[in-house]
């Protein structure tokens, strides 16, 4: 049986951390990269309504994947307590839980998407001018469903046995193949809209591959193993409860990307849709690795729960919270200050770029504040805290942002500057909420006096 995931219970905070979130920013900041990439290989081969097209795809994408992510989270952190409270035998059935209820899951939205992919995409807010570019894109995407919230998912439990740099490995490859057929499909094979998501699905297939093999493999803690492919309500029951807070980080910003595209297409049309679809992934950019820190931090607060050794679990909030801020500052000093050239990467047309630079600075101004709430919620998950994990999880998009974008166009006539203004007043409020919900959660569990 392998050891290393007992470091998680004996090693140097700062050293582990580290150690564990870097594969993981790495692949998030790649990822990231991609999206950019993807965006403006579109923006420059089809055009602003090929960006306002996977603007609407996005948020569909978001929503299966939120399912995915709730399983993985919530049987990846049960794995994580269960190797801390030295229930080894356990391990392999909690997986082969979360193995098949992701493929049934896949296997459902893939049907659905086939045979509603026009239907979803004007539900999504596409316009008729639209709605041609995201059906030729989400067709394509929704074959991949089959195999894209497996990726997603089983990522969770490489980290969970302290294996980030093969979870980084998986979604590198990917995201290389990814990006090699972008050029390809979109440029020389002139494939437009069909090009970019057939490069997307492929990208999935390749770590697809790379996952099964691992799983194969008799060196790891977690086996694929078809005996154990089975679902059993006492293993998903406390898992899923857990997991539900991923599925609404990642549902409640596709529900609150409805009312946005809806909101945008009324204030300023196609074009500020397509001004946020440009924002939205630069914003993806800015927090994938604030989603790698978390992720390198929940096993070994996890591991630390089950092995009850509190003050392990203080020092790493602790540094997850200087870590996330210190890089928050950085970026957004990067962002302020090159938002024009940045925003320009994308698109040469001249209605995006008189509003995209000042849109994104205001959008942006207070998320250097997002590693806060991010580590927070990451801390409720990995410690088996659903309830707080979930309402952490949805606070941004759900109960913050959505509101105040219905709310702040009609405040002083600020129209579309309302909605842009949404966000840094979500995030300032959000992080106060965050940081109520941890004090009151680490003093009932005893590991604050």
């Amino acid at each position: 049986m392998p050891e290393k995931h007992k470091e998680l219970g004996k090693a140097n905070i700062n050293r582990l951390l580290l150690k564990l979130s870097f594969p993981s920013m790495i692949a998030m900041f790649a990822n990231a990269i991609y999206n950019i990439v993807d965006t403006i290989f579109v923006g420059r081969g089809v055009g602003a309504q090929g960006i306002a097209g996977v603007a609407i795809v996005l948020p569909v994408v978001a929503i299966i994947s939120s399912f995915a992510h709730m399983i993985g989270i919530g049987t990846g952190t049960l794995i994580s307590r269960q190797l801390g409270r030295k229930e080894e035998e356990k391990v392999n059935r909690t997986a082969g839980n979360g193995f098949l209820l992701v493929i049934l899951v896949g296997a459902f939205f893939s049907t659905i998407g086939l045979l509603f992919t026009n239907e979803i995409m004007r539900a999504f807010g596409a316009t008729p001018t639209i709605l041609p570019y995201a059906s030729d894109y989400g067709q394509i995407v929704f074959i991949g469903m089959l195999w894209f919230p497996f990726c997603v998912s089983t990522s969770n439990y490489l980290r969970a046995e302290g294996n980030a740099r093969d979870a980084m490995n998986a979604m590198l490859l990917g995201i290389l193949v990814n990006v090699v057929l972008d050029y390809i499909f979109i440029f020389p094979l002139q494939m437009g809209m069909h090009g970019a998501a057939l490069a997307t699905i492929s990208g999935k297939f390749t770590t697809l591959i790379y996952l099964i093999v691992y799983f194969r493999q008799p060196n790891h803690v977690i086996n694929f193993r078809f005996r154990c492919l089975r679902l059993n309500k006492h293993v998903l029951k406390p898992a899923l409860s857990v997991g539900l807070s991923g599925f609404g980080m990642r549902s409640s910003s596709s529900v609150a990307n409805v009312v946005l595209n809806h909101t945008l297409g009324a204030l300023g049309g196609d074009i500020a849709i397509a001004v946020f679809g440009v924002i939205y992934k630069i914003t993806l950019f800015f927090g994938m690795p604030l989603y790698g820190l978390n992720q390198g931090m929940q096993p070994i607060v996890g591991f630390n729960f089950g092995a009850d050794k509190p003050e392990r679990i203080k020092r790493t909030i602790k540094l997850g919270f200087m870590y996330a801020v210190g890089y928050g500052i950085l970026a957004i000093i990067f962002f302020q200050i090159f938002a024009e050239p940045i925003f320009g990467l994308f698109t040469k047309d001249q209605n995006l770029m008189q509003e995209g630079p000042r849109a994104l600075r205001i959008i942006i101004s207070m998320m250097w504040l997002m590693g806060i709430y991010q580590t927070t919620m990451g801390a409720h998950q990995a410690m088996g805290q659903p309830r707080a994990a979930f309402v952490l999880a949805i606070q941004r998009w759900v109960l913050l942002v959505t509101p105040l974008v219905l709310i702040l166009p009609h405040v002083f006539n600020l129209g579309l500057d309302g909605v842009w203004l949404a966000f840094p007043l979500a995030d300032f409020l959000g992080t106060i909420i965050a940081l109520i919900f941890l004090f009151v959660t680490l003093r009932r569990r005893n590991i604050v006096r």
